[in-house]
């Protein structure tokens, strides 16, 4: 999704699915102590040997245990034979990591950053980069085969980018160090293992939220952040959080009264692409988010205004190449017929970007996304005049009648479009959408649904936004 948007919209836990393949094990599985802690993690060394088969949305790799079951496993590659400990299963799958690879793929790798498997990013660090994309297209061809019954075109493409040293935006939990509420604990590394980092004016500490957990994972340098997100974290921005939290004020003894400092409180930062950083922490003061939390990105040849408390495409290296897509893919549809430039309107808009890129082929332009926050921002990034809607896609659309030909844009979260969003689309005269989507799994469900009423896909890309990860977004044109 290339717009920003509040992060009270989270993202949906993720889908694993797959056909499944045969496998082999060298144990037994299923004794009634099994089926009775089915449901939650499980205790023990209980390990397997299995040949994975396959890779599955999210990464994970899929095997067969010996009792038909499908086991998922972290760290595991296609055509790899490995020792499996079970953490996870119910009746009909279980899940497992791998503790050791006995038959390693070629395109196997030693991740390249000290946390993998502790910090909860990044878990595809053990396949090479330069595999990444080939296996995740395989992934989307599978998927969409499954779930659409069709078939992704042969000329699909997998757009990617700098492998490290990519990732624009993060949230880091931070933690004050002096307060009443932080325990008081000034030396190198509280009880967390949080190190303080030096130069701070208060020893606050940050890290990363730990995989499938709460915990925090401290880091010096994370390798897929920009050099000027790095720079920031070790240098000033524990000061500048914890002078915002303090609201600057003194105690008795003219020192900084940190009372303020909650125990943990989640930071968002942005590197606008200069080394420009903004952040953002709930309940940030006003006077200090006017002055840190916004923040201006130039992208394809437009200057947009937005702030870190709202998301925003976390790879400002590749986003050119989609916004050259989705130009592409408007262009085509008004040589076409098939859409014409009376309307533009773009669904879950954020603060109108890709209106924002679009605004001068149109002579109508109307932005619509949920969250108020965002409209301020549209309405600065929006040089000609434009309808800027505050209100859920599927209710406007409800509202509005949309009977000419219009150019539509829809960028959903990862849940998809809404049903009555979809069904309010296809009773329109829209002829052609681009359907930007961050879940390829959503994305082919809703394809399907399209297809049922006769639409086609005329063109689908991929992009690879978040290397070393699963995660994939993609662009599907979609005709009648």
């Amino acid at each position: 999704m290339a717009d920003f948007r509040r992060n009270n919209r989270l993202n949906r836990d993720r889908m694993n699915c797959g056909k499944v393949c045969s496998g082999s094990g060298n144990c037994r599985l299923g004794s009634n102590n099994d089926r009775r802690r089915s449901s939650r993690e499980l205790q023990g060394d209980e390990c397997f040997t299995l040949r994975i088969e396959k890779m599955v949305q999210g990464g994970e790799g899929m095997a067969r245990l010996e009792d038909g079951r499908v086991c998922f496993v972290a760290g595991a590659l296609p055509g790899e034979l490995c020792k499996v400990r079970l953490t996870f299963q119910k009746k009909d799958f279980t899940k497992g990591r791998v503790v050791e690879v006995i038959e390693p793929s070629p395109d196997r790798v030693k991740p390249l950053c000290p946390l993998y498997g502790k910090c909860g990013g990044c878990s595809l660090q053990h396949l090479a980069s330069e595999k990444q994309a080939e296996y995740l297209e395989k992934v989307e061809r599978e998927n969409f085969r499954r779930l659409a019954h069709a078939e992704l075109p042969e000329d699909f493409v997998i757009h990617t980018g700098n492998a490290w040293g990519y990732r624009n935006r993060a949230r880091v939990v931070f933690r004050g160090g002096c307060g009443s509420n932080s325990g008081g604990d000034t030396g190198s590394a509280n009880r967390d293992g949080l190190a303080n980092r030096s130069g701070s004016a208060n020893g606050a500490r940050f890290g990363f939220r730990g995989e499938e957990s709460n915990n925090i994972v401290p880091f010096e340098n994370c390798p897929v952040l920009t050099d000027a997100l790095n720079e920031f974290l070790r240098g000033p921005a524990a000061a500048l959080i914890s002078e915002g939290l303090a609201g600057g004020s003194k105690n008795a003894s003219g020192r900084d009264d940190f009372r303020r400092l909650p125990r943990e409180l989640d930071v968002n930062i942005f590197d606008n692409g200069k080394g420009e950083i903004s952040f953002y922490y709930p309940g940030m003061h006003k006077s200090d988010f006017d002055k840190h939390a916004i923040s201006v990105v130039e992208i394809g040849g437009r200057k947009i205004e937005a702030d870190a408390s709202v998301f925003f495409q976390s790879n400002l290296g590749l986003l050119p190449e989609l916004v050259d897509a989705v130009r592409k893919a408007v262009d085509e549809g008004l040589a076409s017929g098939k859409a014409t430039n009376d309307w533009l309107i773009d669904l879950f808009s954020g603060v109108g970007f890709f209106a924002c890129i679009l605004q001068d082929k149109f002579k109508k332009i109307t932005t619509v996304e949920r969250e108020e926050w965002c409209l301020k921002h549209a309405k600065v990034n929006l040089s000609v005049p434009a309808e800027n809607v505050s209100a859920p896609a599927e209710d406007w659309l409800l509202e509005n009648v949309v009977d000419v030909p219009a150019t539509l844009i829809v960028d959903p979260p990862r849940t998809g479009l809404p049903k009555e969003a979809l069904n309010a689309i296809v009773k329109s005269s829209v002829n052609r959408l681009i359907y930007v989507s961050c879940d390829p799994v959503t994305l082919a469900r809703d394809y399907a649904k399209f297809a049922e009423v006769g639409f086609t896909l005329s063109r689908a890309e991929g992009f690879a936004f978040y290397p070393q990860t699963p995660h994939l977004e993609m662009m599907f044109v979609l005709c009648r």
